[in-house]
């Protein structure tokens, strides 16, 4: 054996030897607060498909029943990121220099279903058959100042009835409104696809319309901590690029339409699907579950640009309600440096 090729082997030999010797660099522990819906899924995407792993951060996901709580979560630093619906809570927080919105979650968009409105069995037959219908009824609501009462708002405001005259009854999480709805306890509620077809399907609502059919609407975001988005700000920008892998396969598998505008699901579909099913239905066959996941998927963007102009839109409306201190700045609920090329983002 001639003399390089022995000492090439031994330079390998030793180089192998502190390869092992050597510890990996540990992941990054985060915790997200999430709700178990299909609007969520485009993180569940990320989490499942390794995104996370690759920009070094291992994600722990705890699940919610209602979105204030999970802002609440953030701003306490019992999770560090948060990924749900704004609530005037929540912009309360951001005005008080809390919390930061730094990525798009799904959008109420014309042409793709999103939250429904339902009316309950009883007040159908009493006459409740569309969203015009809903004055002076009864609506359900996880919370005052809630994403769900910032959409009965829009509704009034389009149907052209008085938003005073609809009795909004605040019952604190998803499974009360479902269960307040079934017995008839409220008229109607409005709640995301996912939640809202089961219940039709089984006889134990009617549908009345489509949120969407009515108006657009930047409803969810990712933020986090105003303390991490400036303390912790490699983190946050690995943590938003994985995110958003996850968001360009969601867009890539539920996004796509026909020539007729009629939408269109593949092999992709499929595949996205069975892996979101778990987060959403955990309780059902997967083959069940991804067929509901497909059925209840809202239009995101896919690379997590906020509708800017629609969020300063909502923090105005809830001013006028009283839900958001007159004092909030709205630029201050928003750290746009995440994400480039956001929606109607001042120049």
């Amino acid at each position: 054996m001639s003399l390089s090729l022995s000492l090439t082997r031994r330079a390998l030999a030793a180089a192998a030897l502190v390869a092992l010797a050597t510890p990996a660099l540990a992941a990054d522990k985060v915790s997200v607060g999430v709700l178990r819906f299909v609007s969520s899924a485009p993180l569940f995407l990320a989490v499942e498909r390794g995104y996370f792993a690759e920009q070094g951060i291992e994600p722990e996901l705890k699940f919610f029943e209602a979105a204030q709580p999970i802002a609440l979560a953030v701003v306490s630093g019992d999770v560090d990121y948060g990924l749900t619906a704004f609530t005037g809570g929540f912009f309360n927080m951001a005005g008080k220099g809390a919390v930061k919105i730094i990525a798009a979650q799904a959008k109420e968009a014309k042409g793709f279903e999103g939250n429904a409105i339902l009316a309950s069995n009883a007040a159908f037959e009493k006459g409740l058959k569309t969203p015009k219908d809903l004055a002076g009824k009864t609506l359900g609501i996880t919370q005052v100042g809630s994403s769900f009462h910032y959409q009965a708002g829009q509704i009034a405001r389009v149907a052209g009835f008085d938003l005073k005259s609809l009795d909004m009854r605040p019952l604190q999480s998803l499974p009360n409104m479902v269960a307040a709805l079934k017995g008839a306890q409220v008229d109607a509620i409005i709640i995301a696809p996912h939640l809202a077809k089961p219940l039709v399907a089984a006889g134990e609502a009617k549908h009345i319309g489509w949120y969407s059919d009515l108006d657009e609407y930047q409803f969810g975001g990712l933020f986090t901590a105003t303390k991490t988005a400036t303390g912790k700000r490699d983190l946050t920008q690995r943590f938003v690029k994985a995110y958003q892998k996850g968001l360009a396969d969601y867009a890539a598998a539920f996004l796509k339409k026909d020539a007729s505008g009629k939408r269109v699901f593949d092999e992709t579909s499929d595949k996205a699907a069975a892996q979101i099913t778990k987060y959403v239905y955990p309780s059902d066959p997967p083959e069940v579950g991804a067929k509901k996941t497909m059925g209840a998927a809202f239009y995101v963007d896919a690379q997590g640009r906020l509708d800017v102009a629609d969020i300063v839109k909502q923090i105005d409306w809830m001013k006028g309600q009283g839900l958001v201190d007159a004092a909030v700045d709205p630029k201050s609920a928003m750290d746009l440096s995440f994400v480039e090329g956001h929606v109607n983002a001042p120049k």
